[in-house]
């Protein structure tokens, strides 16, 4: 796709890729360091109509990647400066990982410009551990910091490992959810966000959200997961009418030689960006 598209100037794009190869507190398989490099190698092969529009017409600029040595805070605080300078261009941000800490650094930035708004999260795990190996900022952690730090509402969407903690912290917070098991079994239902959430959301989706069959490539599948349309169906329904500030795609670890999961990856961020373009409220 990148030789189709004719060059667009910062200010005139809508989305400002920001790739962010963080990888330090993977638990399981890793990987992820590879990720926004393979998405981005991959979309390459994509085709510009994305089977309803052209998304891409609305202007896609590549950042250059986030400097991820160091501490966590620090990479954190460099991620926020990129957003920063996507938002100087009154552009949206599309973070690539990397894990899924990474999405930690672009919401803050979005916090102090917005105030309260909603995150929208397609996952297998929860992440809302306050604290996992030793380390506040794992990527078992994120969603925790997004809501007890950060104080922002949060809906999960496709979890299916979780411990305890994470089940009795959901209940205390309220946190919404639709779980792998009910995804897979029952019907979608009529509105798919709770009555009064956020018009303004954000939108991160871990790649082990989708199912194993179609995304075995990221650190700790679990099956049962998302599957390819339920998850363009679910999009659709979270983003229609709402205004999107951003949205991330992480934790796709490339297996050599599969180039199908790396596709899969590079097809979800264009397919974000064309339901962002056709279904939501734009600025």
């Amino acid at each position: 796709m990148a030789t189709d598209l004719e060059p667009t100037a910062p200010g005139e794009s809508l989305f400002h890729i920001i790739p962010v190869p963080y990888e330090k507190t993977v638990s399981y398989g890793g990987g992820t360091v590879d990720g926004p490099q393979a998405i981005l190698e991959a979309s390459d092969q994509l085709e510009m109509w994305d089977g309803f529009s052209v998304p891409a017409r609305r202007g896609i600029v590549t950042h250059d990647a986030v400097e991820c040595s160091g501490a966590a805070k620090t990479v954190m605080d460099r991620i926020a400066d990129a957003v920063k300078t996507v938002r100087g261009h009154n552009g949206m941000p599309v973070v690539l990982g990397g894990e899924h800490t990474v999405t930690l650094g672009a919401l803050r930035t979005l916090a102090e410009e917005h105030g309260t708004f909603g995150i929208v999260q397609f996952d297998a795990h929860a992440d809302l551990r306050d604290s996992y190996e030793g380390s506040p900022y794992s990527h078992a952690c994120v969603m925790r910091r997004a809501v007890a730090d950060l104080g922002l509402p949060l809906f999960q969407l496709g979890v299916r490992a979780l411990c305890e903690e994470e089940v009795e912290y959901r209940r205390e917070q309220g946190i919404g959810h639709i779980d792998g098991w009910e995804l897979g079994t029952m019907p979608f239902p009529r509105a798919l966000l709770p009555e009064g959430f956020p018009d303004k959301i954000y939108v991160t989706f871990d790649v082990d959200g989708l199912d194993t069959s179609i995304m075995p490539a990221t650190g700790t599948p679990v099956p049962g997961g998302i599957m390819w349309h339920q998850a363009m169906q679910l999009l659709r329904m979270a983003i229609r009418g709402r205004r999107v500030l951003g949205f991330d795609v992480v934790e796709l670890a490339p297996i050599r030689d599969m180039h199908a999961c790396d596709f899969t990856a590079a097809q979800l961020v264009y397919n974000i960006m064309g339901i962002i373009d056709r279904d939501a409220v734009l600025p």
